[in-house]
């Protein structure tokens, strides 16, 4: 409770919640578009790609504000869009293959800079390398404000053509047919993944970015199969995902914020894996156990079904029928009757007329194909 206190009393924590409220929303959003395109390397591309346009916006402006920074970093992350988009459109080389060849080129030219940046002896580089794994806790209300007119860009764009980047992510051909200018459009949701990049780099840096991208549109997959659903849930995993990972950096000290707020929107993935009603591991198992107690139960009523149309059906011949023991038979028989399809009756047993029902209906789905109704 006291550190909820501290947010509108502590300088550095307001800035560092605001932050990563900000980066989870905004990476959630636009990573929900690069998730659903299977551009999910896309993220990690740009957020490596940003490192060596970090080191040249230094080197040739010799200043270290973080606005300059980003800037470059954001060119440089854009650059790596474009020349991944040109290679898998004149190459045959795998959209994987491509991305991966562009990721380690960029970080190992990235590296290459910084090394340089720090024998010169004329530079002061010290800060730098904080882009690689972040570091929050240096935001400042500035960062705050630059972080919240990009993410203003951003998704004011995506409000903007919804539809437009809907029908591009999930139907590119249908989208071209209305005249839409499909490698357009891709391009621009490319360039504001690139806005997202810029605003994580400060908070969770290079290496981590990417997971702030994808992890909140997987995690919000599993609880959705529509888009507009989708990009609020995986906009408020992010912005959960930030706020507790910067509290729990703040409730001790030598907590590292960046790496927090991963393993907090990780923490909602595996959450989201195993217990999201419509994809959830738990929620498949309960429902594969209901199916194959459903085909059970239909395979039980049929073999009745048929010893009651042409044979007598007792406790002794649907075992004979099923191959199966006498105490497991008289399992079976108190759940037909448990459901109110199977009666005794002078001879062993008899359907019911809703049992009789129930098997014709069931025959009658058999011949055509047909689902059946659950029982």
């Amino acid at each position: 409770m006291e550190v909820f206190i501290h947010i509108f009393t502590d300088y550095t924590l307001r800035n560092v919640v605001l932050g990563a409220a900000l980066l989870g929303v905004i990476g959630g959003v636009l990573g929900a578009f690069a998730m659903l395109r299977r551009q999910s390397l896309l993220g990690e591309v740009l957020a490596h790609a940003a490192l060596p346009g970090i080191a040249l916006a230094f080197i040739l402006t010799g200043v270290k504000l973080p606005l300059v920074l980003l800037l470059g970093g954001g060119l440089a992350g854009w650059l790596a869009s474009l020349l991944v988009l040109a290679v898998l459109r004149n190459t045959r080389l795998p959209e994987d293959s491509a991305l991966g060849v562009m990721l380690s080129s960029f970080f190992g030219f990235g590296i290459v800079l910084l090394t340089f940046i720090q024998h010169r002896e004329d530079a002061d580089q010290a800060g730098l390398d904080r882009f690689i794994f972040g570091q929050a806790s240096a935001i400042v209300t500035s960062d705050v404000l630059n972080f919240i007119v990009l993410g203003s860009i951003a998704l004011l764009l995506v409000g903007l053509l919804y539809k437009e980047f809907k029908l591009v992510t999930f139907d590119p051909d249908y989208a071209t047919s209305l005249g839409l200018p499909v490698r357009s459009l891709g391009t621009l949701l490319t360039s504001l993944t690139v806005l997202a990049v810029m605003v994580g780099l400060q908070t969770v840096g290079v290496v981590l970015m990417a997971a702030m991208l994808i992890a909140p549109a997987a995690a919000a997959r599993q609880w959705t199969d529509r888009l507009a659903a989708m990009l609020w849930l995986s906009a408020g995993f992010g912005a959960l995902a930030g706020l507790s990972g910067a509290l729990i950096s703040a409730s001790r000290e030598n907590l590292p914020t960046g790496p927090l707020i991963i393993l907090s929107v990780s923490v909602i993935l595996l959450v989201s894996l195993f217990l999201a009603p419509l994809r959830g591991l738990v929620w498949d198992w309960v429902r594969s156990r209901q199916n194959r107690r459903r085909v059970h139960l239909e395979r039980l009523l049929l073999d009745a079904h048929v010893l009651h149309n042409h044979d007598v059906l007792t406790l002794e011949t649907l075992a004979l029928r099923r191959r199966e023991s006498l105490a497991l038979t008289r399992q079976h028989l108190e759940e037909l009757r448990a459901r109110g399809w199977v009666q005794p009756s002078k001879e062993g047993f008899a359907l019911t007329p809703v049992g009789d029902q129930k098997s014709h209906e069931l025959e009658q789905a058999m011949r055509v194909g047909l689902p059946t109704k659950h029982p």
